[in-house]
């Protein structure tokens, strides 16, 4: 872990209180805390002033999640943001009113199955990786080890728990509470022991327990060690017979299968005067079924090991998701060594092919440019919020946006999609994947996504359909500020019709245009929680009677230095033009 180079920090204990306490390592940095409190709820934020931006930036925070807030499961339970529900009560012990419990109330808590009755056979239950619960009641001494702590709360019929006070090395120091435990809270890889009391017929029934689970872990590893025994063989007869076909799981197969001779004869055994283009994942082409369709092919490449990952995911993605605004899935080809997608086919290809062609870009008036908004709005809306698994893209951009013969927009390419559970706000990755210029600074610098970060490419693409420029090696002559960072400049100076495309002419009002362009710098703005959701973004695009916000200061809208954006585009390019995805793995922080 390296070493904090803002404040350092330490925890210190009195006879009368305990307190946490920083203290400044450089001392020209400007530390402030915000704390905004309501009769409800509160919420700390730790920033810094940065003096090139002249802005504040957020170090913390807090609340992280809803496990940050306070006592949410009552006594006696434990809070973890990766579970669902959160609320899960202790061992041996049962929600006190069920009805609310399941109607994910918790905030009655849980009570013991066995009341104590302090007896010589209490003992205790250890508890892992846990945040201590509230110290409201509690009774520390430094100078005592773990086991005089056991045994001094032992001797104290009102003491309900124990824990060393500093984990450091093998621990030391002793707490004790007195009163029902209450915001403890499940981490993962992080965290202490907690040791709770508990009746003594109940510590013979987890003794048993043990027991029972040892057996059963036995029984498990060795049908496990036989299954794979098993498996073995099975691959190795297989390998040996050299099969020609293999199937996808059962679960995958919700869209039906293509032969390789259809899809060879349909692509003109695939020619290149049928291809169509060629990204990470492999060739696309073209090509027509016997009965006059015509589809779009996309062949995984043989020597693509990112590529085998993509097919599986999109497969099981966009098989189970429909939309007028997403792109259909025909099927897919796996025979073999060939593994294929079959995709309807979209006669004018994608926007990146419209909008940054200076013949094609005049073709898209205002009508056409604001319909292509809203439509990928609403493609997202459904992904984020309205299908039945919550998507995020990770990869929007104008070259994986498709239109079909109506200019209606098509979100494409799932490969580097991820599914988030019911409750869950936000994942963090070591594998950055996605595309300079439409990636948030979030993502980019931390491999933190969600929702935002979605939204954030959104407003990239919303700002690039209005202007007909590319943010990614956008140029003007009087800053070094990129397409994002331009238009923030024009917003502040109210000279934001400067950045309309010159070939959208007069066929849109003023009015229209500035909502649009205000839509999108709220998109792109550097802290996530101020962007808005994809439902309040298709509510300010339709609605003239919604006050939209003002905008802050935009992520990544200054140039790092140039970028060579000189390479030519052509129909052969198709939409794999120079917006190609990455991968970025982070260094360990």
């Amino acid at each position: 872990m390296k070493a904090n180079t803002i404040f350092t920090y330490e925890v210190v204990h009195t006879a009368d209180e305990r307190f946490y306490m920083y203290h400044l390592v450089n001392q020209s940095v400007i530390l402030r805390y915000q704390l905004t409190q309501t009769e409800t709820d509160g919420h700390i934020q730790r920033t810094t002033w940065v003096e090139k931006t002249k802005s504040w930036s957020t170090l913390v925070s807090i609340p992280r999640d809803r496990c940050d807030d306070y006592a949410l499961c009552g006594n006696y339970s434990t809070c973890d943001s990766t579970n669902f529900p959160v609320c899960q009560c202790l061992k041996k012990f049962k929600p006190k009113s069920p009805m609310d419990w399941s109607a994910t109330d918790w905030k009655q808590g849980c009570e013991r199955e066995t009341p104590l009755n302090c007896t010589d056979g209490d003992g205790f239950i250890k508890y892992t990786g846990v945040k201590l619960p509230e110290t409201t009641g509690s009774w520390f001494n430094m100078s005592m080890n773990l086991k005089e702590c056991k045994e001094k709360c032992l001797k104290n019929c009102l003491c309900m728990a124990y824990a060393n006070t500093d984990i450091r090395g093998d621990g030391s120091g002793c707490i004790m509470w007195s009163t029902d435990l209450t915001d403890i809270r499940q981490l993962n890889n992080a965290g202490q022991d907690l040791y709770i009391r508990m009746a003594a017929s109940e510590l013979g029934s987890q003794a048993n327990s043990k027991m029972k689970k040892r057996v059963i872990i036995i029984v498990v590893f060795a049908l496990v060690a036989g299954m794979i025994v098993l498996g073995l063989g099975i691959w190795y007869l297989w390998k040996m017979r050299n099969l020609k076909h293999y199937r996808l799981e059962k679960e995958d197969l919700e869209l039906p299968l293509f032969d390789l001779v259809t899809l060879t004869n349909a692509t003109n055994k695939f020619s290149e005067e049928d291809k169509l283009g060629e990204g990470g994942f492999g060739p696309v082409y073209k090509g027509k079924l016997e009965g006059g369709q015509e589809i779009a092919v996309k062949r995984l490449s043989k020597d693509s090991i990112q590529g085998v990952d993509e097919f599986k995911n999109e497969v099981q993605l966009i098989s189970k998701l429909q939309h007028r605004n997403l792109v259909r899935l025909l099927g897919c080809c796996i025979q073999g060594k060939e593994k294929m997608l079959v995709y309807e086919y979209m006669q004018n290809k994608c926007l990146h092919s419209f909008m940054f062609d200076e013949t094609r870009s005049k073709l898209l008036d205002w009508q056409n440019r604001l319909d292509i908004i809203l439509g990928i709005a609403r493609g997202l809306l459904y992904l984020h919020h309205d299908s039945r698994l919550k998507i995020i893209h990770r990869d929007l951009k104008a070259s994986n946006i498709l239109l079909d013969g109506e200019m209606v927009p098509k979100i494409s390419d799932f490969g580097m999609a991820r599914i988030f559970g019911g409750d869950q706000l936000e994942a963090s990755t070591k594998r950055i994947v996605g595309t300079y210029g439409y990636m948030s600074p979030e993502y980019m610098a931390d491999g933190h996504f969600s929702v935002k970060s979605d939204v954030f490419s959104y407003g990239v693409l919303v700002l690039e359909i209005i202007s007909g420029k590319k943010n990614k090696g956008f140029y003007h002559p009087d800053h070094d500020h990129n397409l994002l960072g331009h238009a923030w400049k024009l917003w502040n100076g109210d000279k934001c019709m400067e950045l309309v495309d010159d070939s959208i002419g007069n066929s849109a009002s003023a009015q229209d245009i500035r909502r649009c362009i205000q839509v999108g710098l709220l998109c792109v703005q550097k802290n996530s929680e101020q962007r808005p959701t994809m439902s309040s973004v298709l509510l300010m695009l339709s609605s003239e009677a919604v006050v939209l916000p003002n905008p802050q200061v935009p992520g990544f809208y200054i140039e790092r230095g140039p970028i060579n954006d000189n390479s030519s585009y052509s129909e052969k390019q198709l939409c794999l033009s120079d917006d190609a995805t990455i991968t970025t793995l982070l260094e360990g922080r």
